[in-house]
């Protein structure tokens, strides 16, 4: 008996050994550079889809929301926020990942995966909460021209807590993003077809750069945890995030709607609709749905990738909200809107080559057998 609990030291400290030689160092990063499969494009471009797809969706629908007669904030925060149960279903059907026993010892402890769940749910509603405020007082072409601003935040807050590192290309795409924000303060007519006034005008665009710079903080901190706790290489540590996060964060919004008292106006919202009952439903709960598929795509390729390759897909879908909403809300694309909107794109652009340049550089040298390091775009959560 004596002997075996000796044993177990020993080969702890060997494995300890082993995994921090050189040897184990370099297959563990070319490991990370080898090429991807089917599987995983299909995943990537999936989750793109939802990004993409959920984000410009969400957005149109919540300027619908304002504008057929919704005017409570926390009511449009909720309906970003609700859609989770139907990640359940999919989460009950993820396989899990078969885990070794030193793994499941590394597994970190309920009460510190209760904190990051409230924590993060915290996180969301409040940014949730400023993103609604910010659609009210907005246009949504100008709205959606500020968000490209947290490409921007998400690389800062990634060079202090994943030590990222800025190519010339990456520093061209943050200073055209943070342009293209900064050009929408020179509006002349910040109003498009509704009366906003200045202060309210100034009003949603604080609040939209700080939902932004919010969003950015918590795409970066995801890919940390999914780094340093949720370390199993499967498709439910996803759903287990969105589910929990969102499930605090609803909460959170429900208690907001009653002590605000803006749950005393429902009914008469409801009434006052002007596409009626069924459609102020529907509103909500695709509303709810098109969120909820933007949060899921996001998670992915955090989990699949990097926080700043998910950001990145993000803004490539900016663009499109403005000229969906010339058509459908007839906002003015005014001059400093469509510079605005051309120096955004310009900036995802400079980020996309940058990502090929580092996937061209990784396959070159896990060919050459050398020791590669990380790319800065597309950086794998391990």
């Amino acid at each position: 008996m004596g002997k075996t609990q000796e044993v177990q030291p020993r080969i702890i400290v060997q494995e300890v050994k082993e995994e921090n030689s050189p040897q184990y160092q370099t297959s563990k990063k070319l490991a990370s550079h080898e090429p991807r499969n089917y599987k995983w494009w299909i995943s990537i471009i999936m989750y793109a889809f939802f990004v993409i797809f959920g984000q410009s969706a969400s957005t149109l629908l919540g300027r619908l929301y304002y504008d057929k007669g919704g005017k409570s904030v926390w009511v449009a925060t909720l309906a970003q926020l609700t859609g989770f149960p139907i990640v359940i279903p999919c989460y009950c059907l993820a396989p899990p990942k078969s885990c070794t026993k030193n793994e499941q010892i590394r597994q970190p402890s309920a009460v510190i995966l209760a904190l990051v769940y409230f924590s993060f749910g915290i996180c969301l509603v409040a940014y949730s909460l400023m993103y609604s405020i910010g659609l009210l007082h907005l246009p949504v072409s100008t709205f959606s021209l500020i968000c490209a601003s947290q490409l921007a935040f998400n690389a800062l807050f990634s060079f202090f807590l994943h030590s990222q590192k800025f190519t010339p290309f990456i520093i061209n795409s943050l200073v055209l993003l943070t342009i293209s924000s900064s050009l929408l303060i020179f509006q002349t007519n910040p109003a498009s077809h509704v009366e906003v006034s200045k202060g309210k005008y100034a009003i949603g665009f604080i609040c939209t750069i700080g939902a932004s710079a919010g969003y950015g903080l918590m795409l970066s901190l995801t890919q940390l945890t999914f780094r340093k706790l949720l370390k199993g290489e499967t498709h439910a540590k996803v759903f287990e995030m969105v589910i929990y996060q969102s499930l605090v964060a609803t909460s959170a919004a429900i208690l907001g709607l009653f002590i605000s008292g803006e749950w005393k106006g429902l009914s008469i919202e409801v009434e006052e609709f002007e596409l009626g009952k069924f459609s102020y439903a529907m509103t909500l709960i695709e509303t709810a749905i098109a969120s909820q598929l933007f949060v899921i795509g996001a998670m992915g390729l955090i989990f699949k990738v990097s926080s700043l390759f998910s950001n990145a897909i993000s803004v490539l879908g900016l663009p499109v909200i403005p000229i969906l909403a010339v058509i459908f809300f007839h906002d003015k694309m005014d001059a400093v809107k469509a510079i605005a909107m051309v120096l955004a794109i310009w900036g995802f652009v400079s980020y996309v080559y940058q990502c090929y340049l580092d996937n061209q550089s990784s396959k070159n040298e896990y060919r050459n057998g050398s020791e590669v390091s990380k790319s800065p775009l597309l950086e794998e959560v391990s």
